[in-house]
């Protein structure tokens, strides 16, 4: 009988410690996060520096609690899986020391692992991946369009050119008013609006992947201003469905059309913002048309950063024999694609 893999998944790559514990790399025994919401709340923002103290202060903590969750101690642990990048770097070293620590003492296997490629991961904890596939990723400093034809092989097909999805959702947010994170603010506002507002969209050049969301988000901008330069009032449920809309629609399409491009069995969401109601939904209207691909969306709480999947990415990563030493150090710039080398 063929004994459990067990991996512990580390993530500390922005504002959130994490720790979490995987069995046979789909099954979840522990999954722990330390939220900094309410540190960063009265900034606007993420304050790196401020971010890592809290890492400081929880990381041991929160191994510890998922230890205990999982009922198991590093006896029983077959690797420990770490968010090399990319991310804030120092919030990242926090996290890579600590699994370095641990591999260390321990005399623990020590598996470096991409940020996106575990949000990309986190749908193996729903069901199991049928390559090739397409994950539409979607989260505060990143939008990309990533083709997998195999486990652990990433080629980027679209990326961002300047905002982010996640990035453009606070700085529309900021503008009404709107307490951060804005993301889940505008998706709530948007669900009792109507996009009744001409906003722009940026398909860029023909057959390009690729997204841009500074000119949508200065559009944005530039209507409140204008309204208020005219004494106009323009209700702010009305422009979160009208900016969510632009957004959606660019994504949707994008998605859609690469996936019948490049032939996929499945088409993943992932990131923070695939807790977003507004794209969960259009996505799945749309792919109800096209039954011989698969969507999968993974819940509320695999979307936003965890280290579930971060062990889950993690465990195909241990199985194709990749290792670090203890010279593995943060990459804030970490390429997703040299994973594939």
């Amino acid at each position: 009988m063929k004994k459990d893999q067990w991996i512990m998944g580390i993530e500390t790559s922005c504002d959130e410690t994490a720790v979490a514990i995987i069995k046979n790399g789909r099954e979840i025994a522990a999954n722990v996060v330390a939220s900094q919401i309410e540190s960063h709340k009265r900034f606007g923002g993420v304050v790196p520096e401020i971010a890592s103290r809290h890492h400081v202060e929880q990381i041991t903590i929160v191994i510890e609690e998922a230890l205990n969750q999982a009922e198991l101690s590093f006896a029983d642990i077959d690797a420990i899986a770490v968010t090399e990048g990319p991310g804030l770097v120092g919030a990242l070293l926090i996290g890579v020391n600590a699994a370095k620590a641990l591999a260390f003492a321990h005399n623990i296997p020590l598996i470096p692992v991409h940020h996106i490629a575990g949000h990309i991961y986190a749908n193996r904890l729903v069901t199991e991946l049928k390559f090739p596939l397409l994950s539409l990723v979607v989260s505060g400093g990143h939008t990309e369009l990533v083709y997998m034809k195999e486990h652990g092989h990433f080629q980027v097909i679209g990326e961002t050119r300047d905002d982010a999805a996640g990035e453009a959702y606070d700085k529309v947010a900021r503008t009404l008013n709107l307490p951060y994170p804005g993301g889940p603010h505008i998706d709530r506002l948007a669900q009792e609006g109507s996009p009744t507002l001409d906003l722009p969209r940026a398909w860029l050049e023909e057959g390009s992947y690729d997204f841009s969301f500074s000119g949508l988000k200065s559009a944005v901008i530039n209507t409140v201003h204008n309204a208020e330069q005219r004494g106009e009032i323009i209700a702010p449920e009305d422009l979160a469905a009208s900016f969510q809309e632009s957004v959606i629609e660019v994504l949707v399409k994008k998605t859609e059309k690469a996936a019948g491009e490049y032939k996929v069995n499945q088409v993943l969401l992932a990131g923070g913002v695939a807790a977003n109601k507004g794209l969960r939904t259009t996505l799945e209207n749309v792919f109800k048309e096209h039954t011989a691909i698969e969507l999968v969306i993974p819940p509320l709480s695999l979307c936003t950063d965890n280290a579930a999947m971060i062990a889950a990415a993690g465990s195909i990563m241990f199985d194709k024999g990749i290792r670090a030493d203890l010279s593995l150090n943060a990459n804030p710039g970490l390429d997703i694609e040299l994973y594939n080398e």
